[in-house]
């Protein structure tokens, strides 16, 4: 037997339609109070603890953009200084510069702190003393915090200061490192390095090693000239090119104009 279509109209479709529709309100309803049972659970029990780890993240971030906003800060007043102090030094300002330059020394930016302390030292032997520029550069030696290249001009600068009063082994010890081919401190280390083993008595290590500067395109042709002559004096042979050493001490010696006594 056939059945008859249900008209939309009819109330028994209402009725179901009606009841569905109450259905599913009453499943969102149980379904949004279980989740808020749940969340006010979740807080409840872990709630304090994120809020705490919430703040003290926030709180670490906003130090940490405190500290670089004062390191950035520092390192602008450092670098203000510093130029500040170089052109009272250019000025002929000696103290006034090394005074413009006391605040960057004792700087926590290590170098910054560093770079001041050098000049400083470079003022002080320009003055003629030589024992607190030598002080000064072995501050810098000294300090592991500062950078690597500063802290070895300023053991170079030190030694060749005090190079006198040194041992001659104490001189090999903290210089042989800085004394090889390739090193950019590798002239004037050499040349310091070179004239212990002098003291030493060690002429044949003493020759090798002028030699080697004075073969070295790297160095000043002053230092390469110097050690040339050393290296001679003590039976090494420095000279890879008699012609072009022999040009380039023609055109050195005797320019255009000059008269040779």
């Amino acid at each position: 037997m056939a059945l008859t279509p249900r008209s939309p109209d009819n109330p028994d479709d209402k009725r179901a339609q009606q009841k569905s529709a109450q259905d599913e309100a009453l499943l969102r309803e149980v379904d949004e109070a279980y989740r808020q049972g749940q969340y006010a659970e979740f807080s409840q029990k872990y709630g304090k603890p994120l809020l705490g780890l919430l703040i003290l993240g926030l709180a670490g971030f906003g130090g940490y953009l405190y500290w670089d906003h004062r390191q950035e800060l520092s390192m602008a007043n450092d670098s203000e200084q510093i130029v500040a102090a170089m052109d009272q030094i250019q000025a002929g300002n000696l103290d006034t510069g090394s005074k413009t330059l006391e605040e960057v020394a004792n700087s926590d930016n290590a170098g910054a702190s560093a770079a001041a302390r050098l000049l400083q030292a470079g003022i002080a032997a320009q003055q003629d003393k030589p024992k607190q520029a030598a002080e000064l550069f072995a501050s810098v030696a000294q300090d592991e915090s500062a950078p690597v290249e500063m802290r070895n001009l300023a053991s170079v600068r030190e030694i060749a200061l005090t190079f006198d009063d040194l041992e001659p082994g104490e001189v090999v010890r903290r210089l042989k490192p800085l004394a090889v081919p390739g090193n950019p401190w590798f002239g004037s280390a050499g040349e310091l390095v070179a004239m212990a083993y002098l003291r030493q008595d060690n002429r044949q290590q003493a020759g090798t090693l002028f030699a080697e500067i004075a073969k070295s395109e790297d160095v000043p042709d002053t230092l390469r000239s110097r050690t040339r002559q050393m290296a001679g004096l003590l039976g090494v042979d420095a000279i890879e090119d008699v012609d072009a050493l022999l040009a380039q001490q023609t055109d050195g010696a005797t320019p255009q104009g000059a008269t040779v006594q």
